[in-house]
Parts: C-alpha cells; sequence; structure tokens
C-alpha cells in the first residue's frame, strides 16, 4: 500500500507539471511582451527627446556643438525648453571654467614673449569676467519664477551676452600681435569652442516664453 500511495503521488505531481506548463510559457510570454513594450517605449521616448533638442539645436549659430553637447542630457531635458536652458547655461559655465584653467596652465609655460604673456593675462581676466557673469545667470534662473520671471530672464540674456563679449575680447587680443603658433592655437581652440557654447547657449535662450 506505501508503494502505491508513492507511485500515485508522484503521477499526480506529474499530471500537475503537465497541466500547469502551458500557463507558465503564457505567463513567460506575457513577461517577455511587457518587456519588450517597455524597451521600445523607452526607445520611442529616447527618440523624441533628441529630436526635440535637434530642433532646438538647428535655432542656433552652431547646431552641430549644440546637439553634441547637449544630446547627453536628453534624457534629462526631455521636451522641456527651461531644463534645456538650465542645462545649456550650466554647460556653458563648466566649459568657461575648463577654458581658465587652459589659460592658467598656458600662462606657467616657460619660454613666453612679453607679449604672449600680455595676451595670456588679459584673456585669464576676461574669461574670468565671463564665469562670473554665468554664475550671475544661473542664480537668476533659479529665481526667475511668478511675478519676477520676465525680469530675472531679461538679467539672464544680459549676463550671457556680456560673457560673450568677453569671450570675443580675448579672440580679439591675437589681432595683430606676434605669437607662437602653439599659444595660438592652444588659446583659439578652448576660446573659440566657448564662444560657440555661449552663443549657442544665449540664442536657446532667446526660445523662451516669459
Amino acid at each position: 500500500m506505501e508503494a502505491k500511495s508513492l507511485t500515485m503521488s508522484s503521477s499526480s505531481l506529474h499530471l500537475l507539471q503537465v497541466l500547469l506548463y502551458p500557463f507558465s510559457i503564457l505567463l513567460l510570454m506575457s513577461n517577455m511582451q511587457k518587456i519588450s513594450a517597455a524597451a521600445t517605449t523607452k526607445a520611442n521616448s529616447t527618440g523624441t527627446y533628441k529630436n526635440f533638442i535637434k530642433t532646438a539645436c538647428n535655432t542656433t549659430r552652431y547646431p552641430k556643438e549644440c546637439n553634441k553637447a547637449l544630446s547627453p542630457y536628453a534624457s534629462t531635458i526631455k521636451t522641456d525648453p527651461q531644463k534645456l536652458c538650465d542645462t545649456a547655461l550650466s554647460l556653458t559655465l563648466n566649459a568657461t571654467c575648463n577654458t581658465s584653467s587652459s589659460i592658467e596652465s598656458l600662462s606657467k609655460m616657460k619660454g613666453l614673449s612679453p607679449s604672449e604673456t600680455e595676451i595670456i593675462r588679459d584673456c585669464s581676466e576676461t574669461v574670468g569676467d565671463a564665469i562670473d557673469e554665468l554664475t550671475d545667470s544661473l542664480k537668476a534662473m533659479a529665481r526667475a519664477q511668478g511675478s519676477e520671471r520676465r525680469t530675472e530672464m531679461g538679467n539672464v540674456r544680459t549676463w550671457v551676452s556680456a560673457a560673450l563679449t568677453n569671450e570675443y575680447t580675448c579672440t580679439d587680443e591675437f589681432e595683430g600681435q606676434k605669437v607662437s603658433k602653439t599659444v595660438k592655437n592652444t588659446m583659439k581652440k578652448s576660446v573659440m569652442y566657448l564662444t560657440k557654447m555661449t552663443s549657442n547657449c544665449l540664442a536657446l535662450l532667446n526660445l523662451l516664453d516669459y
């Protein structure tokens, strides 16, 4: 009797497995479909976000640089013009700080001529002013709420424009001056990228309604 009971239990277990197998397959397929749908939705959303950034960047003077800088932040920006401008402004300030560091390193080079030393010093000052102006812009952007929004956004645009003017002043320092190729190429590469970032940032700010 004991052996018979064990045999029946094994048979019952086997029957249960047979009955449950189709349901297990259906459950697995359902989960796979949900995962696939979620992945598709995410991919579609990412595509939408990147298209939003690309469309906005096409209104700037340097769309290629704009899109390259902002696309990695598509999931944060999404399709929000305010977040687009916040991100652009933060990236521009970061680029300005990097340029300032490059100029500082360049100033420590040995064998600089008096004119090169003067140009580097002047550029260091103007880029430093740009850092202050972009920092003020970020602060004003954070305050741009409610009835103060129009005033503060006007301040943001004014300071970003002033920063751009300072950056152009740095590039103008090279006109008619005799400087080494190393100094000229290093400075121009860093500062020209910065002016493109700042110019694009200002263009994106002009898209905001306020």
